[in-house]
């Protein structure tokens, strides 16, 4: 048995993560773990009841993009996100520092999973439009990121990502617009 890192009990680990995939257009594969259920069964659970430990866990078993990159979610709820990641050299472009794509995945990441746990067992969201601005290079050092609502309406949501460095300066700013799509009976 495995500590859960949902509830803090135990539960049986599979060869494979439980999780429901959902590819939109273009979109990126998003999972959301089943806490305190087998993990080597598919399961239509929702973010609602996310942890950071389960969301990294299951991104580790996957390895989604997310993890390929190095991030890992430090807060997950459904008025705020957050994470952080260590740059490394994979990370660079040719100038040697942090690619702009990074910040641009950190960004939709954090936005979608925080609008993903807001909108919870109405449906699902997927993302519209992403926009993010490099304000300052990095080369070193820990990287954080958070997410936070702009606006929250029936039909579309709109976050906010700051990205800051160790010394709490912004090296990157993005918006998120999510589309909600509702569950269909």
């Amino acid at each position: 048995m495995t500590p859960d890192p949902c509830r803090g009990g135990s539960h049986e680990v599979g060869p494979a993560a439980s999780f429901r995939s959902t590819r939109g257009p273009g979109g990126p594969l998003r999972a959301a773990v089943s806490c305190g259920v087998k993990l080597d069964r598919m399961t239509e659970q929702s973010f609602t009841t996310l942890t950071p430990e389960a969301l990294n866990k299951v991104d580790a078993e996957l390895g989604t993009f997310t993890d390929l990159i190095g991030l890992r979610y430090t807060e997950v709820g459904p008025d705020r996100v957050a994470g952080e990641w260590t740059v490394k050299s994979h990370l660079y472009q040719p100038a040697g520092i942090v690619n702009g794509g990074v910040y641009c995945t950190v960004v939709e990441s954090l936005a979608s999973v925080a609008g993903s746990v807001w909108y919870g067992e109405r449906g699902t969201v997927v993302g519209v439009n992403n926009n993010t601005d490099f304000l300052r290079s990095v080369r070193e050092g820990v990287l954080r990121g958070e997410a936070t609502p702009l606006h929250r309406g029936r039909t579309q949501q709109l976050w906010q990502v700051v990205i800051t460095d160790e010394q709490e300066r912004v090296v990157a700013r993005g918006q998120v617009r999510l589309a909600n799509l509702p569950k269909r009976d």
